[in-house]
């Protein structure tokens, strides 16, 4: 009985309990939500080469990412803790207040930085030798290690091999090219360029280098033969389809003998879309493909447990690249695009009436640029008259434009 008594006054205690506000009710949750989002993103911090998640599989991890994240996104935004509503609400003030003094120290510190860059970049060969040695070494970690199991360490001077035989087609298309291209086969050369007195010590020279090229063009394909045909010295040298692909590509793509190549070809296709800036296009889209192949090898290079290689390969392939490209290749591009872009397009109406022909150029019209003045003109055509002129070649009024 006495028992039956202290419970119903323990249980009319509870009653007479504070509430709690709501403002400290929300604290609370938030707190609780606080803790469980960590407790949830445990696994994506767990020691080791890889995360926990990732060493259990990638749809596991990508089933665990989709019902798990949104949740903790959601619950945090509805239940914020005090202290992050409180930085989210000065985050604008502080910003403002301190991110012009911080931009110049980063400037300050980052300038010798950049001029260091800019060298670099300079230097094309050698900087494009190491950005091929490090894309094809993150290709052997990613698209070989992968599959070699304990052959791991033998499959890695795969690249080596590989750049190595790159740099011979390379080689022997250079020296096939320049012989294609070549106008003067006489082995002598004149004093000047209007006396027929032959200079003994130049033609000497001459026909010594001119040997010298063939006898090693002649042992270099000799030797390629050898090598793939007898297939010695390549108990290692095992690249996928997959791999010879992406590093072929990546390669032609960067080496200047086939980057040289690019241009005729896209010159040939004749792409209306591209208005006759092949010239412009042609880097930027090479550009574009390698960036693009090397942002793929640097997401998936943590996969692999090469997180210190990652960051290297990333700021070199990646960063430099990028940043040459808008600094070079992208601005040339878009101050061409800016000017060509001043005049609009012709409909199809319009061309018609104009009997489809360019007065420049007199030649048929499927795409054309509209002037000021009424006229229409190729693209390439317009480009040309600009460069001379900033006058319409038909009624010879310069050119005007109402924003």
């Amino acid at each position: 009985m006495g028992m039956i008594t202290r419970v119903r006054g323990r249980l009319r205690s509870l009653h007479t309990l504070p509430k709690l506000d709501d403002k400290d009710r929300d604290e609370k949750i938030a707190e609780t939500v606080c803790l469980l989002s960590i407790l949830f993103l445990l696994p994506y911090c767990s020691r080791g080469h890889v995360p926990l998640l990732v060493s259990l599989g990638g749809w596991f991890v990508t089933t665990y990412s989709f019902l798990v994240l949104p949740l903790l996104i959601s619950a945090n935004y509805k239940y914020p803790v005090r202290w992050l509503r409180s930085i989210r609400e000065n985050i604008p003030r502080i910003f403002k207040k301190y991110s012009k003094p911080t931009w110049n120290f980063i400037c300050r510190v980052y300038s010798p930085v950049h001029k260091c860059e800019n060298v670099f970049m300079k230097m094309n060969n050698i900087s494009n030798l190491i950005t091929q040695l490090i894309f094809f070494i993150a290709c052997d970690k990613v698209l070989l290690c992968s599959l070699g199991g304990q052959n791991c360490p033998k499959k890695r001077v795969t690249g080596l091999y590989s750049l190595m035989f790159y740099n011979v087609i390379a080689y022997c298309v250079s020296y096939i090219k320049e012989l294609i291209e070549k106008e003067d086969w006489s082995v002598t050369v004149n004093m000047t360029h209007h006396s027929n007195l032959k200079h003994v010590a130049m033609s000497a020279t001459k026909i010594v280098l001119e040997w010298t090229k063939a006898v090693t063009f002649i042992i270099t394909v000799t030797f390629m033969l050898l090598v793939f045909g007898l297939e010695q010295g390549l108990q290692h040298y095992h690249p996928t389809p997959l791999y010879t692909f992406i590093t072929w590509t990546y390669y032609m793509c960067t080496e200047k003998v086939f980057v040289d190549l690019f241009l005729p070809l896209l010159l040939m296709l004749k792409l209306n879309s591209l208005e006759a800036l092949e010239q412009f296009y042609a880097p930027v889209i090479l550009r574009y493909y390698t960036i693009t192949l090397a942002v793929i090898m640097v997401i998936l290079l943590p996969f692999y447990g090469q997180f210190k290689f990652m960051f290297i390969a990333f700021y070199i392939m990646v960063y430099l690249r990028t940043k040459d490209m808008v600094v070079n290749c992208l601005k040339k591009l878009r101050t061409e695009q800016a000017v060509l872009g001043q005049f609009r397009y012709a409909t199809s109406d319009e061309i018609e009436n104009c009997d489809d022909v360019c007065a420049v150029c007199l030649s048929q019209m499927t795409k054309a640029r509209v002037t000021p003045c009424q006229h229409m003109f190729h693209a390439n055509c317009l480009r040309e008259c600009l460069n001379n002129s900033n006058k319409c070649p038909i009624c010879k009024r310069e050119y005007v434009f109402v924003h």
